[in-house]
């Protein structure tokens, strides 16, 4: 597992990350505090609080490097 801080500020930004993540077949999970929501669920991640980063759990070590590629302009320092 491999795990990213990301930002979904924007409305658009949220739809083309989930647009993004659903082209692999791999399980993501988005942590926030105490919550942990798919990656893939659009409503989940609305119920989350978007202002600041939230830390992107990959499940998968055989492409994560090409995982990581596609999901660079999210990816935060």
């Amino acid at each position: 597992m491999k795990t990213v801080r990301i930002s979904l500020n924007s409305i658009d930004k949220v739809k083309s990350f989930v647009n993004d993540l659903t082209k692999f077949d791999t399980d993501f999970d988005l942590v926030s505090g105490r919550y942990v929501i798919d990656a893939k669920s659009i409503m989940g991640i609305f119920s989350l609080d978007l202002s600041k980063p939230i830390d992107l759990n990959i499940h998968s070590e055989n492409n994560a490097d090409e995982i990581l590629n596609v999901l660079s302009p999210y990816i935060v320092d």
